[in-house]
């Protein structure tokens, strides 16, 4: 197996976006979008970007929909994920967050719902509750590039929130026209199978570790240089 980099501090930059991606018109998908917050960074950079964002959450779409009204973005109500139908969604909430951390301008904390049951989740943030579920439409990421024949994609960001094998596993297709792919991870088993950064190295074989942040990493696929 390849050696880990460095733990690098911070993020990706916008200049490492542009460096990355090398184009003006790049085909990006936001997976786990959430209300939208990195999507202006796309809009800004990328002049003639098509950017899909997917969220199953209705709250943050809401927020979504009164944010970003930009013809080059489409929001899909899905949760990507192994398969194509429907599965339990569980949502996330908080009466309030601790000292330091903001809560989203609707006064609720939706950023932490997924697919997956929490785990150690609720014993690290034992403010964040988990008191109800919703049920979802779920697609796999190639049923969805099939049907709107996407053959290229440049950039995935995907925030699953510990469903990041679900992601893989419903993408062997798409993943082979994917350039970069950028993903949290966690150690930790936050929520009931999330496999760590090694286990996503195994279920990546095509891709390389490019920067690896403490809780972000970057892929990128060796097909493609």
């Amino acid at each position: 197996m390849q050696p880990l980099p460095p733990l690098v501090p911070g993020e990706l930059a916008d200049a490492d976006f542009l460096r990355l991606i090398g184009r003006p018109d790049p085909v990006i998908l936001d997976i786990g979008c959430n209300d939208g917050a990195e999507i202006d960074r796309f809009l800004k950079m990328f002049p003639k970007c098509q950017v899909h964002a997917f969220e199953p959450d209705p709250r943050p779409r809401a927020r979504f929909k009164k944010h970003i009204r930009d013809k080059r973005v489409k929001l899909w109500p899905l949760a990507i994920s192994a398969e194509d139908g429907e599965a339990e969604f569980h949502l996330s909430s908080a009466d309030q967050a601790p000292t330091g951390v903001q809560m989203p301008e609707s006064g609720e904390w939706d950023l932490s719902g997924s697919l997956r049951k929490p785990l150690k989740h609720l014993d690290f943030h034992p403010w964040v509750k988990f008191d109800k579920t919703l049920k979802v439409e779920t697609m796999k990421l190639d049923t969805f590039t099939q049907r709107n024949k996407i053959t290229r994609i440049d950039f995935i960001w995907a925030d699953v929130q510990g469903a990041e094998a679900d992601l893989i596993a419903g993408a062997t297709e798409s993943l082979k026209f994917t350039r970069h792919l950028y993903t949290e991870y966690n150690e930790n088993e936050m929520y009931q199978g999330q496999v760590g950064l090694r286990k996503l190295i195994e279920l990546l074989p095509g891709f390389e570790v490019m920067v690896r942040f403490p809780d972000d990493v970057l892929f990128r696929n060796r097909s493609f240089r």
